[in-house]
């Protein structure tokens, strides 16, 4: 047998013995359930307090959903690798994003396939689901959309409405297939939409809302909505959810070369606009998304994907200072549930995925200061002890993360 072969075979029995260690763990973790934990999966306006969980220290896992890559993405060994990777990092929740395909912003339809077929994708997720719970993570699935002529399913905007609703009932037939997973798999949180500006924030809204109901009658988690941080004041749904959900993709600055001081000035300003969301609706705020490019000045203008620039200079020191200007604000806010990363991929050893400068913090100075902020005692956690002994090693140790 070849020693890469051996070698081989032994990670694969580490991380089988691995993987059924936790699911024992995560079996008799159920057992000690409380019937207040249970009932605090049944929609409610304070159900993000009653379940007492935390804030949420979040990796976004983006998919590989390629049948050119078979061995890697949702479901597999790699996957359950990228898993494990996020939980030694400290994250207790991680994001799982099924995508369906739309072809332009004239909204005809989506389209369940991706990259995989609907049967072995949805299985594969769903594989990926179970090893998150295994290894005792919370999962957040967020059904999103990629639409192939590189515009912004904000702007999807169909012709009329009869357009609309062919529109309408090709979302929710693509929402309740995901909505259908989360159930069965007991999926802590699900996220009935990404971005969709054209839709929630506009007389539109009046077909989104069925649907949200209609997602009730089938789901007994929380329920959230993935709004753009600058539409997220004037999105009419949040009366039927249970958390305020924020791509915070925030620029922190106006202009280039802005010290750590200036950053962090914009990322109160960001806070202040978050609370003002939170006051208005009474309910918690969410970052689902949230990240920074490796690239100078990646604060000035958030949203640009790494894809399509050129002539990059490579600053993780900068990626990092976005960072922690962006969350040392949120800390010490109740209001704030937490944050996912945008974001690492179902196999930590491929990189082909998004250039050197893209988003993902992984072995970048980046996940030091994600490491410090999953490590930090959040004013949304609940009141254990293990936080007041936390906080006592920490007022004892140097932190990147310290920012006072």
């Amino acid at each position: 047998m070849p020693p890469e072969t051996g070698q081989r075979l032994v990670a694969s029995a580490l991380l089988l013995v691995a993987l059924l260690f936790c699911m024992q763990a995560r079996a008799n973790d159920v057992e000690r359930r409380s019937p207040r934990a249970e009932a605090a999966l049944m929609p409610r306006a304070t159900s993000w307090a009653d379940r007492e969980a935390g804030a949420v220290r979040g990796i976004t896992v983006g998919p590989i959903e390629s049948t050119l890559h078979p061995s890697v993405g949702y479901g597999t060994r790699a996957g359950f690798e990228a898993l494990l990777e996020a939980r030694s990092m400290g994250a207790n929740w991680v994001a799982l994003t099924p995508f369906g395909r739309v072809w332009d912003l004239k909204g005809s339809g989506v389209d369940l396939r991706f990259e995989a077929p609907v049967k072995s994708n949805t299985r594969d997720i769903e594989k990926s689901i179970e090893h998150a719970h295994a290894l005792g993570l919370k999962v957040m699935l967020v059904p999103h959309l990629w639409v192939e002529s590189g515009e912004w399913r904000a702007l999807i905007n169909p012709a009329d409405d009869e357009a609309w609703a062919r529109w309408t009932r090709s979302y929710r037939r693509f929402l309740l297939h995901w909505t259908d997973l989360a159930a069965r798999t007991g999926c802590e949180m699900l996220s009935v939409g990404v971005e969709l500006r054209s839709w929630v924030t506009t007389a539109r809204v009046a077909s989104f809302s069925p649907l949200i109901d209609e997602v009730r009658s089938r789901y007994r988690g929380l329920l959230t909505y993935s709004a753009n941080w600058d539409d997220a004041a004037y999105t009419m749904i949040w009366n039927q959810l249970d958390v305020i959900g924020v791509n915070a993709f925030f620029p922190l600055t106006d202009r280039k070369n802005a010290n750590f001081g200036a950053l962090l000035d914009g990322g109160y300003k960001a806070a202040e606009q978050l609370h003002a969301l939170a006051t208005e609706w009474d309910k918690p705020v969410l970052l689902t998304e949230m990240g920074y490019t490796t690239r100078s000045d990646p604060a000035l203008r958030p949203w640009e994907w790494p894809e399509a620039l050129s002539n990059v200079t490579l600053d993780q020191e900068a990626q990092a200072m976005a960072y922690r200007a962006l969350l040392a604000p949120l800390v010490d806010e109740p209001w704030c549930a937490g944050f996912f990363v945008w974001r690492t991929y179902a196999d930590p050893n491929d990189v082909s995925q998004e250039p050197e400068w893209g988003f993902s913090p992984r072995g970048k100075l980046a996940e030091l200061v994600l490491r410090d902020a999953f490590a930090t005692p959040w004013a949304s956690d609940p009141h254990r002890p293990w936080l007041n002994v936390l906080a006592a090693q920490r007022a004892r140790t140097p932190s990147i993360f310290a920012w006072h």
